[in-house]
């Protein structure tokens, strides 16, 4: 039976990582806030359920992800688990109120700028270290060079002056020891191609590309990171919830309303888990994380119970012949790897 602590190579960067991983956004106060006393809860139960890797950013509530993540982690022993945070944005110091904070609520003093030169990444890792109280992070991804953040016209722009500013200055830290494997992570998979192709790479994050609705990643991307050893985090692996509430009134698909098309799919994957007796979100994430390329699914929750469904849908007995019928009905690729 698999298990969130199960331990798997971290592509070629030498090290492991639990196969459920921590996603720290929502201690950033995403939306709406969570209090400091549920935040730490939430560190705490993940670490008693065995997970071992932590991804946090310092756009997580400007700095409080990172700052939570870090005194949630304390005192453990740091040879125990893994952090990733990313690196793109600067924190300087605001007044409260002064500052858009998009998304994120009851936020650090901190307005986040986007910058990825050399100079403003080497500061920003060593920010992120300052917030977290560690001597290092195991992996460092450059966070948002896409279209879905900074729009097409200037995504581009943002992805020459990463590979320029960040990718070199991350080189160097993974030179020196600070950073064990360096990545990107956005949203969209074509500049996660486009980087595996212009630098040396050891993991790509992306969030909802790879999914029991979506599984285009397979024509390109996934065969590039597994034939070059590139580790693979996947976050938003319910594409924002469709996939584990099913498809219920007001059911969201890629943070909106889900589309006709999409619940009629996603009622047709239900059909045939019901047949099964298997939570439709328990094939959502099992499924996501057969790929030989998955190193980790990255899964964030509100609250104790929600984070403790996900680890149970994780280890969900889930026979070959509900795959086999998947299959035969078109709702995933002849080609997708399945537990």
């Amino acid at each position: 039976m698999a298990s969130v602590s199960d331990r798997r190579p971290f592509g070629r960067a030498g090290f492991e990582v639990t196969a459920i991983s921590y996603g720290a956004a929502p201690i950033g106060n995403i939306f709406r806030p969570i209090v400091e006393a549920d935040a730490q809860a939430l560190i705490a139960h993940a670490w008693d359920a065995g997970v071992r890797y932590f991804d946090t950013a310092p756009m997580y509530g400007h700095g409080l992800s990172e700052h939570r993540l870090g005194h949630g982690l304390l005192h453990r022993d740091r040879d125990e688990f893994v952090i990733s945070t990313k690196v793109g944005r600067t924190l300087v110091p605001r007044r409260r109120g002064t500052f858009d904070t998009g998304v994120w609520v009851d936020t650090a003093p901190f307005e986040a700028v986007f910058d990825y030169s050399y100079d403003a990444t080497m500061r920003q890792v060593e920010d992120s270290l300052q917030r977290m109280c560690t001597d290092r992070v195991e992996i460092a991804f450059i966070h948002d060079i896409d279209a879905y953040t900074h729009g097409p016209v200037e995504a581009p722009k943002r992805f020459a002056e990463a590979m320029e500013g960040s990718y070199k200055a991350l080189l160097k830290l993974r030179e020196e020891g600070v950073i064990r494997a360096i990545g990107v992570g956005v949203n969209e998979v074509e500049p996660l191609v486009a980087a595996a192709k212009q630098g040396d790479f050891d993991c790509f994050l992306v969030a909802g590309r790879y999914t029991l609705l979506d599984q285009d990643t397979l024509d390109e991307f996934l065969p590039i990171c597994e034939e070059r050893g590139i580790a693979t985090v996947l976050g938003g692996v319910f594409n924002s919830g469709i996939l584990a509430t099913g498809a219920t009134a007001g059911a969201k698909f890629n943070y909106s309303a889900a589309p006709q098309e999409v619940l009629t799919k996603v009622q047709r994957l239900q059909s045939v888990c019901e047949r099964y007796g298997v939570p439709l979100g328990a094939a959502a994430v099992q499924f996501a994380a057969a790929h030989p390329t998955v190193a980790s699914v990255c899964l964030g929750s509100r609250t104790i119970e929600q984070q403790q469904l996900g680890y149970d849908w994780f280890a969900t007995e889930i026979p070959g012949e509900l795959w086999a019928d998947l299959r035969k009905e078109g709702l995933i690729r002849e080609d997708a790897p399945t537990p």
